[in-house]
């Protein structure tokens, strides 16, 4: 089946002249166009006036067509389809200077793909600042339930339980990436939204006071609910999810089947996805859906926090009593995906505690075909776009809350080319990577293309590892093109090296599962810990690998794997567009005379 969509991507505005007398009269924060949010007023950049934005729902395999009409007046954009390996379609993958060149203002990209990965997964914007200010939406590839291998564990898997989870600020995500960058900012949500919505305002006036109402999710008593939980959030804010009452039974993630674990809360960062099965046998009533932020979102600073309500049929039309602190949104019992904690802790199960149902294939062969450390922090270095020498170097600027630190991958920060990679087909010599940098980059700033080559159909273990030296911090790392295996997560301490690692492992101490380690495409790393991935790259093109946090990967926190050799690319579409530097030989004179 052909699956067809148009999006028209605009600048656009919460709580607008469309929402009329939101939230005193309900029913009008339902009208056309009005996107209440939290209450907060603020500009944002949304696809056809939504937040979040039109679901695609299809079957697996159906082929999907989406113009994607670019009316931002002054900047470009892509859409990235989050967990579709593009596999045949490379252009189509939606990465800026990677796959194709971004979509100028004014005009209309058509993407069009099958949709092979079933699952949960999303679409947003891969331009700037724009997915944190709106733009993204649910993407779901159903299969046959009688495929499904937990099709008998639920009764129901409908449209209305997903849940897509994000943080939320009270400005343009540009403003605050250029005051942290170039100022005092700081960077931290303020909030968080449940399909794009949240109490915040507590709105008062003479004849009624409330919060906006709270997104609502309905359930019968006696069935059990498959939900499906999107984390599309920006910033370093992992979410905590729980529901009063109520355990979850994750059965899947960010696309693949795992073996069911009941908890009591889940932890996701920035780019996951999971699916849980809820059973609704409690009492009739309402009960809370809690989120709570964590790392730059936790009790230290913003307390960034969210509720949402699961109502049973029958029970009363109002939401649960009280306002719910930071403090107490915590359910106690077995947390999933705890934050940084591996499989040195006994009383959570990290990623790698989970098992895959899929069986064995080649990318857990004993020894892969390339073994790469990838090590990443924050540096004090003198970065060019903010600490420039000799004017305001690292260490010249007085103040140290003015200090920005530079975060990379094995010290170097990615600078995206002008002309795609996948339409240059540069040579080699126009990359770099670890092996080809000078030592002196440990310590001196270095921009590159931070490209690794791979054979196609080779299998690539990714030693990924926070040194952990400043900062609490976690970062989730997203691979397009494929999925991979992880094979072991592990927190070490406040800190490590590549060394320790390397000993770590030569010790026989680095243990891998090579059996039935889970399956996805975005994971997270403990702060002074590694995760190790493992895939086949069988999917010949240039494929980001990235930090999933915003203001990370448009600093250079990002690399690109070239997966096999030119020839075995798929070639350029007739008529792709193009783009690149323009810089003549000579100086240009024209006779206006």
């Amino acid at each position: 089946m052909i699956c067809y969509y148009h999006f028209k991507l605009e600048w656009y505005h919460t709580m607008s002249k469309a929402c009329f007398n939101c939230p005193y009269n309900e029913a009008d924060c339902k009208r056309p166009d009005c996107i209440p949010a939290d209450g907060m007023s603020r500009s944002v950049n949304v696809v056809n006036r939504k937040m979040p934005g039109p679901a695609i729902e299809v079957c697996q395999h159906d082929r999907v067509i989406v113009d994607v009409e670019n009316d931002l007046m002054t900047e470009a954009t892509t859409v990235h389809w989050h967990g579709q390996h593009q596999r045949g379609t490379p252009y189509m993958d939606g990465t800026p200077h990677v796959t194709q060149c971004p979509i100028p203002p004014g005009t209309t990209f058509r993407y069009q793909f099958n949709a092979s990965q079933s699952g949960t997964h999303f679409w947003h914007s891969h331009s700037g600042m724009q997915r944190g200010d709106g733009a993204a939406g649910a993407f779901i590839v159903r299969k046959p339930k009688s495929q499904d291998p937990h099709g008998p564990l639920y009764d129901y898997d409908r449209s209305e339980h997903t849940m897509i989870v994000t943080d939320w600020i009270h400005e343009l995500s540009l403003a605050m990436f250029t005051d942290l960058l170039h100022s005092i900012g700081e960077g931290k949500p303020t909030t968080l939204l449940i399909n794009g919505l949240g109490r915040f305002k507590y709105f008062n006036d003479s004849s009624k006071s409330m919060y906006m109402k709270a997104a609502r999710f309905n359930v019968e008593r006696g069935y059990k609910y498959r939900f499906r939980v999107i984390n599309a959030e920006f910033l370093d804010c992992p979410i905590e999810l729980s529901v009063d009452g109520h355990n979850i039974t994750v059965i899947a993630s960010d696309g693949y089947d795992l073996e069911p674990i009941t908890a009591t809360s889940l932890v996701t960062y920035a780019g996951e996805r999971y699916d849980f099965i809820l059973d609704a046998n409690n009492e009739i009533d309402n009960y809370w859906i809690r989120l709570r932020g964590l790392l730059d979102c936790d009790e230290r600073f913003t307390k960034a926090k969210q509720v949402s309500v699961l109502h049973y049929e029958g029970a009363m039309d109002l939401e649960p009593p009280g306002d719910p602190t930071w403090e107490v949104l915590h359910n106690e019992g077995l947390e999933l995906n705890a934050l940084n904690k591996g499989e040195e802790d006994e009383d959570t199960i990290s990623v790698a505690g989970m098992r895959s149902l899929a069986g064995y294939d080649e990318s857990l062969k004993e020894i892969p075909d390339y073994k790469f450390y990838v090590a990443y922090d924050y540096y004090a270095k003198n970065n060019i776009h903010f600490h420039k020498l000799p004017n305001y170097g690292f260490y010249q600027v007085p103040n140290m809350n003015n200090r920005l630190y530079t975060p990379q991958l094995n010290h170097i920060s990615m600078k995206m080319p002008s002309r795609p990679f996948l339409l240059s087909r540069p040579a080699p010599n126009n990359f770099c990577n670890s092996s080809s940098i000078d030592r002196s980059c440990e310590y001196d700033f270095c921009e590159c293309h931070h490209v690794l080559f791979v054979k196609l159909n080779s299998v690539v273990e990714v030693i990924i590892l926070d040194e952990g030296e400043f900062f609490d911090a976690n970062h989730p790392f997203h691979l397009h093109g494929h999925s991979f295996r992880v094979i072991a997560l592990r927190r070490l301490g406040n800190k490590t090296t590549t060394e320790n690692i390397k000993a770590f492992d030569e010790a026989g101490l680095l243990k891998r599962n090579l059996k039935n380690a889970p399956i996805k495409d975005t994971v997270t790393v403990p702060d002074g810990g590694y995760t190790v991935i493992r895939f086949k790259a069988d999917n010949p093109g240039y494929w980001l690998f990235h930090c999933h946090i915003v203001f990370h990967i448009e600093v250079g926190m990002a690399m690109v794997f070239k997966v096999g050799e030119h020839k075995d690319m798929e070639p350029v579409p007739r008529n792709f567009p193009t783009c690149g530097s323009y810089m003549p030989d000579s100086i240009f004179n024209s006779d206006s005379g």
